[in-house]
């Protein structure tokens, strides 16, 4: 991810990006045809096990495409530099933009099918639930990834919240506060746009707050989500690292497009203009708040389909790994007596 990180070579007249080989191709296309074709499966299996059986095996084809996960190779780890990171790069994916728009489609049919055994499960009580926190200078496509992650999504079970400057009651309480009102219930995705992490990089960035008020809240914040991991939500936390290049390009495109003024605000040049400041606040951020419980991953963005797949990786990677089976019936709950009552309703 950093300067010379780079996987995929760029028309410099029309800006594409292309394959780097016909094997890398070759691999890819064939990951994802396996996928596909284990998918198809699914529905077809005789029994609930197989069908797990066939998910999990669908979902291990599809992380096949990646020549690294990027749960390893975007993790946040000291020693990288927020800075280095080249917006620009693919790391661990070979393949082009049709690629990942085909990769996205697949796992996103599957993130679909563990989100629904998800929201089963905590019907019944499970504490499984998930939290994406997604962050980014202006630009860099939080929503965008919202909209084609879950395309498939069932929108019952998935709660969405932009955080945005705290109003008048929500200062009047603790920072935590606004944020612990929107957390998933049981059984339920999470996706904060912005987070409780604007609470410590804009006063950092402006001086809003004294430095003692705002560097306290790293073990507030470090208790909090360790607590929450604890009580069986998983934390996926993502930083979308946009160049100042592509920045301009979106920020230009906004003024050019009057379906898109809506999109632009002044302030986000005033950001725009601080942004080696805004670069040294959510690098100390990392630093001190990216833990085993909720690690943080720096995801390239100027490719948008490449972010949108890295998160749709981590995303479908997260659930599985939860190792959910199907809800049985309730105890009290005779087969055949139902059956015997509904055939004479």
């Amino acid at each position: 991810m950093v300067k010379d990180d780079k996987k995929t070579s760029r028309d410099g007249r029309t800006g594409k990006v292309g394959k780097p080989g016909k094997q890398s191709g070759k691999r890819i296309d064939r990951a994802l045809k396996q996928a596909e074709d284990r998918i198809g499966m699914i529905e077809e299996s005789e029994t609930v096990a197989e069908r797990l059986a066939n998910a999990a095996k669908s979902s291990e084809l599809l992380s096949a495409v990646w020549s690294l996960p990027p749960a390893q190779r975007l993790m946040f780890h000291h020693g990288i530099r927020v800075q280095d990171a080249d917006g620009d790069s693919t790391p661990g994916f070979d393949g082009d933009k049709f690629d990942g728009e085909r990769f996205i489609d697949l796992s996103s049919s599957e993130i679909a099918r563990y989100q629904r055994l998800m929201y089963a499960n905590g019907v019944k009580g499970s504490p499984r639930r998930l939290l994406i926190v997604l962050q980014g200078m202006d630009a860099s496509g939080k929503g965008g990834i919202v909209r084609h992650v879950f395309r498939q999504g069932d929108p019952m079970g998935i709660h969405y919240h932009g955080f945005g400057k705290p109003t008048a009651e929500e200062l009047e309480h603790g920072f935590l506060w606004r944020v612990e009102r929107e957390l998933p219930d049981p059984g339920w995705i999470a996706v904060f746009d912005r987070s409780h992490y604007e609470d410590i990089v804009m006063p950092h960035v402006y001086g809003t707050y004294p430095e003692d008020v705002w560097r306290g809240r790293y073990d507030l914040v470090n208790a909090f989500e360790h607590d929450l991991a604890a009580s069986g939500c998983a934390i996926i936390k993502i930083f979308l690292v946009v160049s100042r290049e592509e920045q301009k390009r979106h920020f230009l495109s906004r003024l050019e497009d009057p379906t898109k003024y809506w999109k632009f605000d002044v302030s986000d040049l005033d950001a725009r203009e601080r942004w080696d400041d805004y670069m040294d606040a959510w690098q100390e951020v990392f630093e001190k708040t990216s833990t085993a419980a909720a690690p943080w991953y720096l995801v390239p963005a100027d490719n948008r389909w490449y972010s949108r797949a890295v998160v749709s990786e981590l995303l479908r990677t997260t659930l599985k790994n939860m190792n959910m089976i199907w809800p049985p019936l309730e105890a009290n709950v005779d087969p055949a007596e139902a059956r015997r009552r509904l055939a004479g309703a």
